[in-house]
């Protein structure tokens, strides 16, 4: 696996353990593991901003 992928792994795998801190553990009826970067971290900016209303 080359360096990039690496990186974006362990990105992926971080936002993942925050979403499920947070609860979430599907996005549009989608396990988080099946997401891409991009779909991950919008979803925890949603959750952040949403946690941040409260």
């Amino acid at each position: 696996m080359g360096f990039l992928n690496q990186v974006v792994e362990t990105k992926k795998q971080e936002l993942i353990e925050l979403l499920i801190s947070a609860e979430v553990y599907e996005v549009n009826d989608q396990h988080l593991y099946k997401l891409t970067l991009s779909e991950l971290q919008e979803e925890f900016k949603r959750v952040k901003k949403e946690n941040e209303e409260i």
